[in-house]
């Protein structure tokens, strides 16, 4: 029997919700006032910041490119009422938490793996990167994932961040299908799952 599709990023209409990719990832909300919030994220390579700030733009928001202090690409969207509802369900007593029930859509999953994303065996194994700082949302994000039928494997190895390992012909086609094309960039295209590493092993 074969598994029910859904709707991949590249198809489904960009939404604020998808921006809770980038909090099951290493990004940061805060509410600077009762009644405004902003998400920002520091991440490894420009293409990442770049096209971040596309799927940013593209929910209607405004995104800014700058850099921390040791000179990663950091991306943040501007103060604004329309993200305290994030804010509001992804934190207690200001510390990230995994909303209950929360299951990441395709355009939160693609939003997650250009924040973390990252391949450990060419069509073999791809990671979704967890937050290091938030070691309380790793088991929830794991359920989470498999929820949206990607059953993954929590890791945490030595010298990288932990994050959610991806293995197997169907999980792999499963989040392919799900993240869509890779940016336009050769770093991108290097890491992104595709359909031709696997589908002899269908």
């Amino acid at each position: 029997m074969s598994q029910l599709s859904f709707f991949g990023a590249d198809t489904a209409p960009p939404a604020l919700s998808d921006l809770s990719g980038l909090l099951a990832a290493q990004g940061r909300i805060v509410m600077h006032t009762a009644d405004t919030a902003r998400i920002s994220v520091t991440v490894d390579a420009p293409w990442r910041a770049s096209a971040i700030a596309d799927r940013i733009v593209a929910t209607g928001l405004t995104a800014e490119i700058g850099a921390t202090p040791g000179g990663f690409p950091l991306v943040r969207t501007a103060d604004g009422p329309e993200l305290v509802p994030l804010a509001t369900a992804w934190s207690r007593g200001g510390i990230k938490y995994v909303p209950i029930g929360w299951v990441p859509n395709a355009g939160a999953l693609r939003i997650w793996f250009l924040a973390a994303g990252r391949m450990e065996v060419e069509g073999e194994r791809y990671v979704l990167g967890l937050d290091p700082d938030a070691p309380g949302t790793h088991v929830p994000l794991s359920e989470a994932l498999m929820l949206a039928g990607i059953a993954p494997t929590l890791i945490s190895p030595h010298g990288a961040p932990p994050g959610l390992r991806v293995s197997g012909p169907r999980r792999i086609s499963r989040l392919d299908e799900s993240i869509g094309a890779p940016p336009d960039h050769p770093e991108a295209r290097a890491i992104w799952p595709r359909h031709e590493h696997f589908e002899h092993h269908m």
